[in-house]
C-alpha cells in the first residue's frame, strides 16, 4: 500500500497513517468507515464485502484497533452478518429486536451494547439484557447526541461508525462526525445501492479537507477531516 499524500511513500502501514486520531470537544471523536463503488453504491448484492479487497480488510482491521468502540446501526448488523468482535460493538437499534442466539452474542469477545429508546418493546429488552449491556438514550428511538454522552462516559473517547447510510446521516445532522474514511472501488456497479449518507439535503454542505490518500491495486483509501475540527498543523503520517 503507498501513500500518495500528504506526502508520497511507498509501502506504508495503514495503523501508522490512520494513528493520527481527530479529538472533538465534550464528547467522543466519531470516525466513520465506508466503502463506496466510483460511481457511489455502497453495497453489491447487498452487502458492502464485494466490493472490497485484501487492502481494504487491513484498513478496516487498522481503523477498528484504534476504536474505542464500534457505532453501528442494527440493519447493518444483520445485512453484513456481524460475529465477534474484540473491540466492543454498539448497535443503534429502535426496536431492539436482534437475533440474540447469533454468536455476535452467545460468543462475544467483547459484550455487545444496545442503544435504544423508551419505545422499545418490553420484551425484547428482556433478551437483550441477556447478553448486552442496554441503554435507554431517547424517548422515541435513539437520540445520536446522548448516545455518544453516554458512551464517553462509559469511558470510550474513539468511536468507530460503520453505518449504515441513515446512521451516518443522523450523525452530519448531529454535527457529530470529525473524521471520514472512504474506500473507493474501483468498481461501477449501477443498481439502487445507496449512498453513503441517507438524510434530507443539509442546509449547507458538511465541510471536510483531505487528511492522507493511499493506493493499492486501484483502490483509494481517502481520509477526509472536518473542517471544525482540522487542526492548522500538517497531519502525522
Amino acid at each position: 500500500m503507498r501513500l500518495l499524500f500528504p506526502e508520497a511513500a511507498e509501502d506504508v502501514d495503514p495503523a501508522d497513517v490512520y494513528a493520527d486520531l481527530p479529538v472533538a470537544n465534550g464528547r467522543p471523536s466519531v470516525r466513520l468507515n465506508m466503502i463506496s463503488s466510483i460511481d457511489g453504491a455502497t453495497t453489491l448484492n447487498g452487502v458492502s464485502g464485494g466490493l472490497g479487497s485484501a487492502g481494504d480488510k487491513r484498513v478496516f482491521a487498522a481503523l477498528r484497533s484504534l476504536a474505542d468502540v464500534v457505532l453501528v446501526a442494527a440493519g447493518t448488523v444483520r445485512a453484513e452478518h456481524y460475529g465477534p468482535s474484540a473491540t466492543p460493538v454498539a448497535i443503534v437499534t429502535r426496536s431492539a429486536h436482534l437475533d440474540w442466539q447469533s454468536p455476535f452474542f452467545t460468543e462475544p469477545k467483547a459484550r455487545p451494547i444496545v442503544l435504544t429508546g423508551e419505545d422499545a418493546h418490553p420484551d425484547n429488552l428482556v433478551h437483550a439484557r441477556q447478553v448486552a449491556d442496554v441503554l435507554i438514550v431517547g424517548a422515541s428511538g435513539v437520540d445520536i447526541p446522548r448516545a455518544l454522552a453516554e458512551l464517553g462516559r462509559r469511558g470510550y473517547g474513539h468511536v468507530l461508525a460503520e453505518g449504515g447510510p441513515s446512521l451516518n446521516g443522523q450523525l452530519v445532522a448531529a454535527n457529530a462526525l470529525d473524521e471520514l474514511c472512504l474506500t473507493f472501488s474501483p468498481n461501477l456497479a449501477a443498481g439502487d445501492g445507496k449512498r453513503i449518507i441517507e438524510a434530507a439535503a443539509f442546509p449547507t454542505p458538511y465541510e471536510l479537507s483531505l487528511r492522507s490518500a493511499l493506493e493499492e491495486e486501484g483502490f483509494l483509501f481517502l481520509r477526509y477531516r472536518s473542517v471544525a475540527t482540522s487542526p492548522p498543523s500538517s497531519p502525522s503520517t
